[in-house]
């Protein structure tokens, strides 16, 4: 699917995300042209899907992370559907996985501080519908993040 060229402009997008494309194409040895077409065609691919700048949180002054676990009353046909619906109106939701097995659903909730945290917790994680159990994993380093890919 993708040959050397392709791999290249990925591991240099990897590596510089805001590079223009005529940058681009002099780093890699190649015309504006080539640059344009092969970018069009691994977006045309589905490969590359965006450009998008990431916001840290934590800067904004969200200093707790909270991975919390969710096993639904599957006894509930609208189970997943209705949770989901509400979860994705708490503005502190910032992920919403779903799983087969034992855990059905991962939020990962941010707040200020324990305070926030704890008034989000009463007052709006304990409303979302069809709760069966729920795990609360504390987030308190992140050992690894890497979102290059091995290209």
């Amino acid at each position: 699917m993708l040959d050397d060229i392709d791999r290249r402009i990925l591991r240099r997008l990897q590596d510089e995300p805001d590079l223009s494309m005529p940058d681009l194409g002099v780093a890699l040895g190649l015309t504006a042209a080539r640059t344009a077409r092969r970018l069009g065609r691994l977006r045309d691919s589905g490969v590359l899907i965006g450009i998008r700048e990431e916001i840290d949180w934590t800067a904004l002054g969200y200093a707790v992370a909270v991975s919390l676990r969710f096993t639904l009353d599957k006894t509930q046909s609208r189970a997943f559907d209705d949770f989901l619906t509400t979860a994705r109106e708490i503005p502190e939701v910032v992920e919403i996985q779903t799983f087969l097995g034992r855990v059905d659903v991962r939020l990962k909730v941010i707040a200020r501080d324990m305070a926030h945290y704890q008034a989000l917790y009463r007052d709006q994680i304990l409303a979302l519908p069809h709760i069966a159990d729920i795990q609360a994993l504390m987030h308190v380093a992140t050992v690894k993040s890497e979102p290059r890919l091995p290209l």
